[in-house]
C-alpha cells in the first residue's frame, strides 16, 4: 500500500512508526527539516521537504499513485486543503485530522466526501470519549472497549489484596476456574520490560497488569484484582479547553456534579453561560489553597485538561495528595505517556496518540478494524477480521506458531465476546484480538493471510 503522510509531528511520526513495521511504501512530507531528519534516521521510510498544500510537492510525492493520503499537521484548515487537493490529483482515499468537533458532529449535514475528504479524525472527540470510558471504570487506569463492550481491555496496578498475587498465570487459572477474563500484558514494578504472559508468568504486587474481559467478567475482575468499584458523582475539571468543555457538557448530561476551574476570568464567564449545569470558578488551578477552598478532597475524579502538560501533571498530583480517587491528566508530549504510574497519576491522555491509533485502523480496513495502545506498556491490541482459509483457521490455538511477544486476547464470534484458551479453533469471519509487542506484528499478520 502506498501512503503519503503530511505532517511529521508526533502524530505523523507515530503513524509512520506503526507502519514501518510492515511492508508499506510510506512518504512523509513536512516543512520542518529537523522533524524529517529525526524520522529519516529512525524509520525505514521516504521523507520529502516541502509544503504539502503545494501541487508540485504532492506531484513529486507521486500523489496520483497513492492509496491513502493522511493529513495530520497541527492546522486543521491546512489538513482539509491538503486532502481536497490530493483527491483532485488522484489519491484514492484521504483522512484529515481536525480539532473542531463541530465538523464531526455535523458531518452528515456537510458531505465532506463530496469535497474530497473520506474520513475526519477529531482529537477532542477521541479524548472526550477516552475520559468518559475511564470514568465508567474508575478503579482502572486504562480501558478500551471493542465491539461496543463485548470485550473490554482493562489495566490496573495490582494491590496486595488481589488473591492471585504471588501465583503464576497457570496457578491462578487453576484456582479461579470459570472466570471470564485473562491477562494479556504485564510490566513489573520498577521495570520497563513488557511481558506477554505465559503459564509460568508470576503476578506481583505493584505490577501494571492488563486484562481482556467479557461483560460478565468485569465484576469478577474488580473482585479478584483487589479493587473496589467506584461510583463517580463529583468531578472537578481544570481548564476550559475544547476537550474540557466537551467533556463537561457530556458529563452534565449524565447528571454528574461538575465543577470547572478556569484561569481566564472572561472565559470563565462565557463557560458559565455555555454550560449552565456546571459550577464555573475563575482561578488558578495550580493554587493549592484554591483547590482546598473548592473542596477538591470531596471530588471522586479530577481531570486536568489545560494546554500545559506540566500544569496538568502537577495539579493531578496535588489532587491525588488530597485523596481524590481518580486523576486524569492531558499531556502533549508523548514521552510523558509512559510515566503516569511512576509519578502517581492514574492516567495520562495524549490526544495525538489517540488520533494516530484511530487513523491506523483506516489504513488497513478489512483486515485490522481496531487498534489500542496500552498506557505505560510497549504493546498494542489489534482487532483482525479473519478471512476465508486464513492460516489461523487451520489449527487450534496452542498449535499455531505464535511468538513469545504476542497472544490471542479474545475472539468475537457472531457478535459475542469470548475469552479463548489453547483448545479453541478460530473460524473465518471471527474478529480476533491480538495483544503484541511492535516487533511481533508482522509475524502475527501472517496468520491472517
Amino acid at each position: 500500500m502506498r501512503i503519503v503522510i503530511a505532517g511529521a509531528g508526533e502524530v505523523g511520526f507515530h503513524l509512520a512508526k506503526l507502519l514501518s513495521y510492515e511492508a508499506h511504501d510510506i512518504t512523509l512530507i513536512d516543512l520542518d527539516k529537523e522533524h524529517l531528519a529525526y524520522a529519516n534516521t529512525r524509520l525505514d521510510i521516504s521523507t520529502k521537504f516541502g509544503n504539502a498544500t503545494s501541487i508540485e510537492v504532492l506531484k513529486n510525492a507521486r500523489i496520483a499513485d497513492t492509496d491513502l493520503l493522511i493529513a495530520v499537521t497541527s492546522n486543521e484548515a491546512i489538513n482539509i486543503t491538503i486532502c481536497v487537493i490530493s483527491k483532485r490529483l488522484g489519491a484514492k482515499q484521504t483522512i484529515a485530522r481536525v480539532s473542531n468537533t463541530e465538523f464531526i458532529d455535523k458531518k452528515e449535514e456537510i458531505n465532506f466526501k463530496e469535497l474530497g475528504i473520506d474520513e475526519l479524525i477529531s482529537t477532542e472527540e477521541l479524548a472526550t470519549n477516552e475520559i468518559k470510558l475511564l470514568l465508567n471504570q474508575a478503579a482502572f487506569n486504562d480501558t478500551h472497549e471493542f465491539e461496543g463492550g463485548e470485550l473490554t481491555m482493562m489495566g490496573i496496578v495490582l494491590s496486595k489484596k488481589a488473591p492471585f498475587v504471588g501465583m503464576s498465570v497457570k496457578e491462578a487459572a487453576a484456582s479461579f476456574s470459570g472466570i471470564h477474563f485473562m491477562p494479556i500484558a504485564i510490566q513489573h514494578k520498577n521495570s520497563q520490560q513488557t511481558i506477554i504472559p505465559r503459564g509460568n508468568t508470576v503476578f506481583n504486587e505493584g505490577d501494571q497488569a492488563y486484562f481482556m474481559t467479557t461483560k460478565e467478567g468485569v465484576d469478577e475482575l474488580y473482585k479478584l484484582s483487589g479493587t473496589t468499584k467506584t461510583n463517580i458523582k463529583n468531578v472537578m475539571i481544570l481548564g476550559g479547553s475544547g476537550i474540557g468543555i466537551r467533556t463537561a457538557k457530556q458529563l452534565c448530561n449524565k447528571k454528574l456534579n461538575i465543577k470547572i476551574i478556569e484561569s481566564n476570568k472572561q472565559k470563565a464567564f462565557l463557560l458559565a453561560d455555555e454550560i449552565p449545569n456546571a459550577l464555573v470558578v475563575s482561578g488558578d488551578g495550580r493554587d493549592v489553597e484554591l483547590l482546598e477552598e473548592e473542596n477538591v478532597e470531596d471530588m471522586d475524579a479530577f481531570l486536568s485538561l489545560t494546554g500545559s502538560s506540566e500544569t496538568n501533571i502537577m495539579s493531578c498530583l496535588v489532587a491525588k495528595s488530597k485523596g481524590v480517587k481518580k486523576t486524569i491528566a492531558l499531556v502533549e508530549n508523548i514521552d510523558y505517556f509512559k510515566l503516569s504510574q511512576s509519578i502517581g497519576i492514574d492516567t495520562l491522555i495524549n490526544k495525538k496518540l489517540l488520533a494516530a491509533n484511530s487513523i491506523f485502523r483506516y489504513i488497513r480496513k478489512g483486515e485490522v478494524v481496531e487498534i489500542a495502545t496500552l498506557n505505560n506498556i510497549n504493546a498494542e491490541i489489534l482487532e483482525f477480521i479473519v478471512p476465508q482459509n486464513a492460516e489461523i483457521t487451520k489449527k487450534i490455538i496452542r498449535k499455531l506458531d505464535i511468538p513469545k511477544g504476542a497472544t490471542i486476547a479474545g475472539v468475537i464470534r457472531n457478535g459475542e465476546g469470548l475469552i479463548v484458551l489453547g483448545g479453541f479453533q478460530v473460524q473465518a469471519n471471527d474478529k480476533v484480538l491480538i495483544c503484541c509487542t511492535p516487533n511481533t506484528i508482522n509475524k502475527m499478520e501472517r496468520l491472517f493471510n
